[in-house]
């Protein structure tokens, strides 16, 4: 196994009861986790992706079952759709919710190419405004998000708390919450993630907390020590974007994508 490959899973039960997140740990993907991960309905280029985003194990790590309810929050051309669709398909539901409507427009195509496997995605605003479909309040097993949360806190328009807030609301009691987000070194100003997209792990705990939920755990399955978050572009000077188009691209493609952080917070009972 990759050496970043790692999951954390929650561990001893008396750390959680002693509110301590989960400890390292190594762990096979549940296997419908892994047909989903494996199903020839993905695009390649998508697939080819896996690499640096591990979509098995973070899954795993967030413990999504199929049969659960899963909100996506914001998933833009549909990356984890191609998975979460089909893992949800028989036994649990998949919100997909995003700014309404073009937010959406992703996914709709995706629903309009392939319906079989994507028909059954449910739309929702997020936020949502009067009047917008919404993820009903407390109906949510698992509530994910994947590179967002530095949208949220870009050009210095903080909506993040808000958010947090909102995703608190969609969730059960008892219920999932999994960020994925590119991470900014904590020794770094903070203002960098106004203009970076990348955030300090303590700034995403910091919303989340404050909306509510508690730290679970955390996981190095997306890490990456050859990303040193400080690049002319940001983060999007890497893959997939590439920023600055040709210039350096060799570098930046042996590089691979960001450096993650991946947070699972549970909202209390």
């Amino acid at each position: 196994m990759n050496r970043y490959a790692k999951v954390l899973l929650c561990a001893a039960p008396v750390l959680i009861a002693a509110g301590v997140p989960a400890v390292a740990s190594a762990q096979r993907a549940p296997a419908p986790i892994a047909a989903a991960v494996a199903a020839t309905t993905r695009t390649p280029a998508n697939v080819a992706r896996d690499r640096y985003r591990h979509p098995a194990e973070t899954l795993a790590f967030f413990g999504v079952k199929p049969t659960d309810t899963v909100v996506e929050i914001w998933p833009s051309g549909g990356w984890y759709t191609e998975i979460l669709a089909p893992l949800t398909a028989r036994g649990g539901a998949y919100y997909a919710a995003g700014p309404w409507e073009k937010g959406l427009n992703g996914v709709r195509a995706m629903q309009a190419k392939n319906a079989a496997t994507y028909g059954k995605v449910r739309l929702a605003a997020f936020p949502a405004e009067a009047g917008q479909p919404s993820v009903p309040d407390g109906s949510a097993d698992v509530v994910l998000t994947f590179r967002n949360v530095h949208n949220w806190r870009f050009g210095g328009a903080d909506r993040a708390r808000a958010m947090f807030a909102a995703m608190f609301k969609m969730l059960k009691p008892g219920g999932t919450l999994g960020v994925v987000e590119h991470r900014l070194p904590e020794a770094r100003d903070v203002a960098a993630e106004e203009k970076s997209g990348y955030m300090k792990t303590s700034s995403v705990i910091g919303f989340a907390t404050a909306a509510g939920f508690k730290l679970a755990g955390k996981s190095e399955v997306n890490a990456n020590k050859k990303d040193s978050a400080d690049w002319p572009g940001g983060v999007w000077t890497l893959p997939p974007s590439y920023a600055l188009k040709d210039v350096d691209r060799a570098k930046y493609a042996a590089i691979g994508e960001s450096d993650r952080m991946t947070l699972k917070f549970v909202k209390p009972r």
